[in-house]
């Protein structure tokens, strides 16, 4: 099977989506959206980020016994419910302005640790899972081992992350719906 060069295409769509995820909080909101209710989509995205937890943890799984069938169409669903989630996360974030977190104390600095790792392994998990995932297709299995071994973690903790940035922040979307 000949080897495709997957390189140019991870630097474009790293540079676009990190890109766009940028542009979603300094640009001003798209008036075009204004009448629409986009209330539900945070919800949205914690269940697609516990959907792509589960779907990794399934592929580490199957890929632990050896069953790389398997382990390939579970990490094929976690890219599904992450991309649907960067669509989904992409429309709510041009769409609706920025929601203030109101917790005090150990819980804030607690959230704020956990939400500017998750940030920034976020931006991070973009190029690794795409290359990862390029040397799998392409065969070239030992550096696809090697770089596994630093994706999945990092992909596991900004999925599980995703729902705990959510689960303490949601408490303070009531401005959204009231």
């Amino acid at each position: 099977m000949p080897q495709r060069n997957y390189k140019p295409l991870i630097w474009v769509l790293t540079i676009a989506i990190n890109g766009l995820i940028t542009l979603a909080f300094f640009l001003p909101k798209i008036s075009s959206f204004k009448g629409h209710d986009f209330s539900k989509l945070p919800l949205l995205n914690a269940i697609l980020n516990g959907l792509t937890f589960l779907a990794l943890m399934i592929a580490l799984y199957a890929i632990r016994r050896k069953k790389i069938r398997m382990h390939r169409t579970f990490v094929f669903l976690a890219f599904s419910f992450t991309s649907i989630f960067l669509f989904s996360y992409l429309l709510y974030h041009f769409s609706t302005p920025s929601t203030r977190y109101g917790g005090e104390g150990l819980l804030r600095a607690a959230y704020f640790f956990i939400l500017v790792t998750h940030v920034f392994l976020a931006a991070l998990i973009v190029p690794l899972s795409l290359l990862t995932m390029a040397f799998g297709l392409n065969n070239q299995l030992i550096r696809h081992r090697k770089i596994a071994r630093w994706t999945m973690p990092i992909w596991l903790y900004v999925s599980a992350t995703g729902v705990i940035v959510y689960l303490l922040i949601s408490p303070y979307y009531h401005h959204l719906t009231g």
